[in-house]
């Protein structure tokens, strides 16, 4: 379970950040970052913070509405920030992802002095030192509330975009390569939401141009 260990070894005010939509075949990617000001939160969340992976759905919402209600009253600061399909398609995913990471720091109210982030990649265009965290999500409450942020965020952004394309499934899978976004792809193609540097995507678009032809 992640505890504050990190944050307090370090002594400095430390930011917490984590990406969601790495993965999927359509959709912006998202990152979370979180700085906790008042560690005399909710008890709820201080027992419920995990790698959101680990967690449920519904126990993602609650925690995230929780996490919102602290940010209201002071206590942590939450930046989200995206990068859309059009620029992992131009960047890269990986570079797409330290973009909207740069934003999601760039979008919080309080100038952190480091970045704690998940994984063992270096973003080297955020506004401050940045320590990486391989499975930080499971280590830090900073970044195990930005796995939530981001997570949960990109969620609800997926389910908005499913009432605009109905045929994908994204309010189900997240854009990610179920066997309803293969066949909403081969049945009625890619959207503007969709990644064509990603293989599947890029594949089923050719199949289709050619069958037409």
């Amino acid at each position: 379970m992640p505890d504050f260990e990190l944050e307090d070894n370090i002594g400095k005010l430390c930011v917490g950040i984590d990406e969601a939509g790495r993965g999927p075949w359509a959709g912006p990617v998202a990152a979370g970052a979180v700085v906790i000001l008042d560690r005399n939160l909710n008890p709820e969340l201080l027992a419920g913070l995990d790698d959101s992976k680990k967690l449920s759905s519904k126990k993602r919402e609650k925690l995230y509405n929780l996490l919102s209600d602290e940010e209201k009253s002071g206590k942590v600061s939450v930046g989200i920030g995206l990068a859309s399909a059009q620029e992992i398609d131009e960047l890269n995913i990986l570079q797409a992802t330290f973009l909207a990471m740069k934003r999601a720091v760039e979008n919080l109210k309080v100038k952190p002095e480091l970045a704690l982030v998940d994984g063992n990649q270096k973003p080297k265009n955020l506004p401050c030192n940045v320590q990486t965290v391989v499975k930080g999500d499971g280590k830090s409450m900073s970044i195990a509330a930005a796995s939530i942020a981001a997570k949960v965020y990109r969620d609800r952004l997926m389910t908005a975009l499913a009432e605009k394309y109905p045929y994908y499934g994204f309010e189900k899978n997240a854009g990610y390569g179920t066997a309803l976004h293969i066949q909403g792809l081969k049945e009625h193609g890619a959207t503007p939401e969709h990644r064509f540097s990603y293989r599947p995507v890029r594949e089923i678009t050719e199949e289709r141009k050619n069958v037409e032809s």
